[in-house]
């Protein structure tokens, strides 16, 4: 059921200043404890739907051992979020009219939902401010990626989602070092390069490197590792991957500019009509949906947990 479009084999970020960004990756991601695995039912959520042959009768036997998940999945899918008429009773009848990769989606958003609580991320943010952030990234490439009329609205929530999941290993395995880079940006404001003290700081390596190394061990699409791989920097990779980087790109510039959440890996991500374009993408469609993101966040709400 599966939509990646992603090259094989998969191309290593290029990190300036590290000689085996990979290597220093997986070997963060090895380091980890609390975030090493996804819940059992999520890794076999995300193989059962990246599976051509798999059916919706297969996914909702797995659904259906998880109570909590049950009830989140009916949650989001009465929500306003999907907008559907009427309320949907079963999970069973959710699965047939979203999809088996919408499901997929309000899984992996139920299991990462718990991984951003509570901890100081650094100074006036906390890790669920990063969710907030990825939820934003989410929405919005999805609400482009529909306007535009582009097969790829599903691929494009799930990237978003994960985006920025080697904040996470940050968070983990370099706490202090993160704070340092936060408050950098912090002082520097959209002219600051993220990524750059990023790879100052943490020994060569940055979020983007460590969520593409994190997205590879939790077995997530190979698209969406090239999309944690290589959101800030789009033009890295060309082929069918592109589109669906510089979708997240954009989204990723858009939540940040429109303060959704934690902003600082992105605040300095060109917007203009020229750039957009240059993307491949509609620059009134992009201002359109930018306009409208704070009801599409609203309506994500439950998404947030």
């Amino acid at each position: 059921m599966s939509t990646a479009t992603a090259p094989q084999p998969i191309q290593t970020p290029v990190v300036p200043g590290a000689a085996n960004p990979q290597a220093l990756a997986r070997d963060a991601v090895r380091r980890l404890t609390t975030i090493a695995t996804l819940p059992e039912v999520t890794a076999q959520i995300i193989k059962t739907v990246e599976d051509p042959k798999s059916t919706a009768a297969q996914l909702h036997k797995i659904v259906a051992y998880d109570p909590a998940l049950v009830t989140r999945i009916l949650k989001v899918v009465n929500s306003a979020f999907y907008g559907l008429p009427g309320q949907i009773g079963s999970v069973e009848r959710a699965i047939v009219m979203l999809g088996l990769n919408a499901v997929k989606n309000i899984a992996v958003a139920a299991s990462l939902g718990q991984l951003f609580r509570g901890v100081k991320l650094c100074e006036g943010y906390t890790a669920r401010d990063l969710w907030t952030h990825c939820i934003a990234v989410a929405v919005t490439a999805r609400e482009i990626a529909r306007q535009m009329k582009l097969p790829i609205a599903d691929e494009a929530f799930l990237a978003g989602m994960i985006h920025d999941v080697g904040l996470l290993v940050s968070l983990q395995t370099a706490p202090e070092k993160l704070r340092v880079v936060c408050s950098k940006a912090l002082a520097g404001g959209d002219k600051v390069d993220f990524c750059a003290v990023e790879r100052e700081e943490m020994g060569g390596v940055d979020h983007a490197v460590l969520g593409m190394a994190l997205a590879e061990a939790w077995k997530f699409p190979k698209s969406c590792q090239v999309v944690a791989g290589y959101h800030h920097n789009p033009e890295a990779l060309g082929g069918e991957a592109r589109q669906l980087i510089g979708l997240v790109h954009l989204a990723d510039g858009i939540a940040a500019s429109e303060k959704q959440g934690f902003p600082l890996t992105a605040m300095n991500v060109r917007l203009d009509a020229g750039r957009v374009s240059e993307l491949g993408f509609d620059p009134v469609v992009v201002d359109r949906v930018k306009g409208s993101l704070k009801d599409l966040v609203n309506n994500a709400a439950a998404l947030l947990g």
